[in-house]
């Protein structure tokens, strides 16, 4: 449904702009209830857990854990056909209540509960005109 609602909204005014907004400005900004403190993503104009239409925005370190990943050998993203295979990686953000983002994954290889670290990647004609968040395992 949140996607419904956005197809039919100004950039500026779709529920995760300000998720957005924030990897262009090199901060990772995840939506958290103003009454009752719950963190939700992916983000929504209501907070799932109390109903509360009062939500913001935090920024949280761009460190995590692999939760899930999965290696990619077909071109679906032309623009990242150049890439094939790669993988895309479920991280899971400690900082933010557990919430999970989805990314690519560059260099090395990976494995769940890995440690990863997020990069901000400027936006591009590759990234649809929108600044990206990529993952590093950790050393």
């Amino acid at each position: 449904m949140t996607g419904e609602r956005n197809a039919a909204a100004e950039f500026s005014q779709r529920v995760d702009a300000p998720y957005w907004e924030g990897l262009g400005e090199r901060e990772l900004r995840i939506q958290r209830c103003d009454s009752c403190r719950r963190w939700a993503w992916p983000p929504d104009w209501r907070c799932p857990a109390c109903g509360s239409y009062d939500l913001g925005w935090e920024a949280v370190e761009p460190v995590g854990t692999v939760f899930s990943w999965i290696r990619t050998h077909y071109p679906f993203v032309p623009a990242y056909a150049d890439l094939v295979p790669y993988e895309n990686v479920l991280v899971e953000l400690p900082q933010a209540g557990g919430a999970r983002l989805i990314g690519l994954l560059t260099g090395g290889a990976v494995r769940v509960g890995d440690r990863v670290r997020g990069t901000f990647v400027a936006a591009s004609g590759r990234t649809a005109d929108l600044p990206v968040l990529t993952w590093t395992k950790e050393s």
